[in-house]
């Protein structure tokens, strides 16, 4: 009975871990795996090396009952889908001699799992979008009146055990069922109106019985993340909170129940959870603040999260502890934690012995959070009781002021740009980045280790500049690109050649499934030494008549993707960045571009998850961009690219960003926000290619969605391009796509009688 649980909670976690390995090792088990060089076996024995060595490492620093079932072979809402059997029937298809349902956490259903993230030849993969207001991406899962939940995937109950043969006893870790339902679509050919939170009582008598079989295990605690919490939510959802939380709470054998939050303050879900009989409650103190009225919390154990789990700063260790004292004063029970999972920064500092000392002595990766955890959680222990005034929210500075020179009309523009650029009709472009092969790559790394020079190394670069030019002229393309060879990055290259940054040798975070990032550290002021671009540009545009898009990344972007210092306010921080970006755009134009691409993809991912702080927020950051683009003159054609972050919620934005075209993902999400488009009034090209999947689509696929994006958009103003760049697919993957994209678009050109 939970009454005679006697455990306490641990006065020290965190909230997660990283979970691709110190070296990436998940990432090379899973390329591996996917192209058929490794067994199913080799993979699951490189999961398994990966979860003991967390939980080993995580209680040598002092983390008494780590998390567990935070490990994910891509995504834990994937994972969660596949718990419950919300399978498509599409992707069941995918199955081969595991049987109907079997679990990933014993190595079945791996297939099927895949194709739900990656798809197949034939079977397009559930959408993807990005985790709040972070850089990674989760899986969407599809939910219907018809979804026949069931518990198909003891993962979970199977981590906890595994842990247990090695002397580990773990807390496991769920996605929440209010937040996996609120983060779910309603699947294809669901009644209007019918929404995923609606089969909220059918997917809570899976998660009793969850709860119930660790419970049988002999597990304490569990944790439940519920992060949709933080944002607005309506009564409706507030009472879902409610009757799920009294109903797991009233099982007669379950383990103690945490629920926590992250991403900011809970607001008026707070008092709805508080007065359910949830055991404990996750405060994130970092991106959130202190509730006004602490009273409702009493009872409770209250996990502060004081530590910050998204950025690589350290701690201030004596504001977090004076907040500690604050709230055990008022509350009683208080655990310390990270404010959020550590799935957002690397593992351990100790690897970056090249970075300047000055930097370094300024930062904390996982591993360091996690020593700063155990010890704010020992000077607690040994601070006297009493209160002590919590330290206060940090000041909001206004906005910098906006700055720019307007640009003419977008009518003049257009004008001006069809003359200069003369296009056929429904023009075909590419995002940007082409196949980064395994050459390249090697190259790269030979220039870094010192064992080839420069000049070899940009020799290397311009051939690959040339592959892509020629294919790109070969296949047909109208607007092309030098298929940036010479980035590792779209952020960090520009990175390392600002002022301001540093950047790590092992700092890797994972994006998505097996991509992972190095996030810049943005520690300084931003300034640009030297161009950076133009070059490339110019070389390529030396190579073929076509006009050749420069490429930029813009600044909300650059700043969203790194880690980013606290003593200035972001606006002023995003304003250094888009005068770097001013300074490149104006040195394209006088090299001779006359389309530059500056890419904003991160401006739905930076909006604030409240409501009330999002015109704000918009306001700064379109106006950082039109600062970086409006040097542009009326022939030079400016282009943007957004994707895989619901950009529909911020399409008056982005309509003020005054890109002359702007990019969308659309073919991954089954071209979901063109409704949302029809009034769009500058060029747009919905993208028609999928490319975070290996599958090739088919003209006739990619024919069906330029007939859907026609229906909304005129021919003269729509341009027809991939979701997204290039980088992750392979040359033989590209070169059929784009062929197939091509022989779409002239086939509707004739369809659509145009000239």
């Amino acid at each position: 009975m939970t009454a005679a649980l006697p455990t306490d909670f641990p006065a020290a976690t965190v909230l997660g871990y990283p979970r691709i390995g110190p070296r990436r090792e998940l990432k090379r088990a899973l390329e591996s795996y996917w192209n058929g060089t490794t067994t199913r076996d080799d993979l699951l024995s490189t999961g398994r090396r990966l979860r003991e060595a967390t939980w080993r490492r995580l209680a040598g620093l002092g983390i008494a009952v780590p998390p567990s079932n935070t490990f994910s072979y891509y995504d834990h809402v994937l994972d969660t889908a596949f718990m419950l059997d919300a399978v498509p029937d599409r992707h069941r298809a995918a199955e081969t001699g595991a049987g109907a349902g079997a679990g990933v956490g014993d190595g079945d259903g791996l297939d099927v799992y895949f194709a739900m993230a990656r798809g197949t030849g034939t079977i397009a993969p559930l959408r993807m979008t990005k985790w709040f207001d972070t850089n990674y991406h989760y899986i969407v899962p599809e939910i219907g009146p018809e979804t026949a939940f069931r518990l198909a995937d003891e993962k979970p109950i199977l981590e906890a055990v595994e842990a247990r043969t090695l002397g580990i006893a773990t807390r496991p870790v769920l996605l929440g069922p209010v937040t996996f339902l609120l983060l779910s679509e309603a699947a294809p050919g669901s009644p209007e109106g019918f929404t995923p939170l609606e089969r909220l009582n059918d997917v809570l008598d899976v998660y009793a019985q969850i709860l119930e079989s660790l419970a049988a295990e002999g597990v304490d605690w569990v944790q439940l993340d519920e992060p949709a919490l933080v944002a607005d939510r309506t009564p409706v959802e507030l009472a879902a909170v409610r009757v799920a939380y009294e109903r797991l709470c009233g099982l007669p054998d379950r383990p103690r129940i945490f629920v926590s939050s992250y991403f900011g303050e809970l607001g008026e879900a707070l008092p709805v959870l508080a007065t359910t009989p949830i055991d404990a409650i996750g405060l994130d103190l970092v991106s959130g603040g202190l509730p006004a009225d602490l009273s409702a919390l009493r009872g409770k154990t209250v996990v502060a999260g004081v530590v910050p789990g998204r950025n690589i700063w350290r701690t201030h260790l004596d504001d977090a502890l004076n907040t500690l004292r604050h709230l055990r004063h008022h509350v009683g029970t208080v655990s310390v934690s990270t404010s959020c999972s550590l799935l957002h920064v690397p593992y351990d500092l100790d690897q970056e012995t090249e970075l300047d000392p000055a930097v370094r002595e300024r930062l904390a990766f996982a591993d360091q959070k996690a020593v700063e955890v155990q010890t704010l959680a020992n000077l607690l222990a040994q601070a006297p009781a009493g209160d002590m005034p919590a330290p206060p929210a940090r000041p909001t500075a206004p906005a910098p002021e906006a700055r720019w020179d307007d640009r003419s009309p977008y009518a003049a523009r257009a004008a001006a740009q069809a003359e200069h650029l003369r296009l056929p009709p429904l023009p075909i472009t590419t995002i940007g980045s082409f196949p980064q092969t395994g050459d390249l790559r090697a190259a790269r790394a030979a220039l870094v280790a010192g064992e080839i020079g420069e000049e070899q190394y940009e020799t290397q670069v311009k051939a690959e500049i040339e592959r892509s030019i020629r294919l790109q002229e070969k296949l047909g393309l109208d607007v092309l690109v030098h298929g940036e060879p010479e980035r590792n990055d779209m952020v960090q290259y520009f990175a390392e050649h600002l002022d301001g940054f540093a950047v790590s040798r092992h700092g890797w975070v994972q994006s998505y499934g097996s991509r992972c990032t190095r996030p810049p550290i943005l520690h300084g002021d931003v300034s640009r030494p030297a161009p950076i671009t133009a070059r490339w540009t110019r070389y390529a545009q030396s190579l073929t008549s076509k006009p050749v898009k420069g490429m930029l990344t813009g600044p909300v972007t650059i700043v969203a993707w790194s880690f980013v210092r606290e003593d200035l306010p972001l606006p002023e921080v995003v304003g250094q960045v888009a005068d770097a970006i001013r300074g490149e755009v104006a040195d394209l134009q006088d090299a001779g571009s006359t389309i530059i691409q500056v890419d904003e993809p991160a401006l739905r991912e930076l909006l604030p998850l409240r409501s009330a702080d999002q015109a704000a927020y918009l306001s700064w950051a379109v106006a950082a961009y039109r600062h970086a683009t409006s040097v542009a003159a009326d022939r030079t054609q400016i282009h943007t690219h957004l994707c895989y972050s619901n950009a529909a919620q911020v399409l008056e934005a982005i309509d003020g960003l005054d890109a002359d075209v702007t990019t969308i993902e659309s073919a991954r999400s089954g071209g979901r926000i063109l409704p949302a488009v029809a009034s769009f009034s500058r060029g747009l090209g919905p993208g028609v290619y999928d490319i975070h999947s290996p599958r090739v689509p088919s003209a006739d696929e990619v024919t069906g969605l330029i007939e859907a994006i026609l229906a909304v958009l005129p021919v003269d103003r729509a341009w027809i391009n991939p979701d997204c760049g290039l980088k992750t697919r392979t040359y033989e993957q590209v070169e059929a796509s784009l062929a197939n994209v091509v022989a779409a678009r002239d086939r509707m050109l004739v369809l659509t009688q145009a000239p």
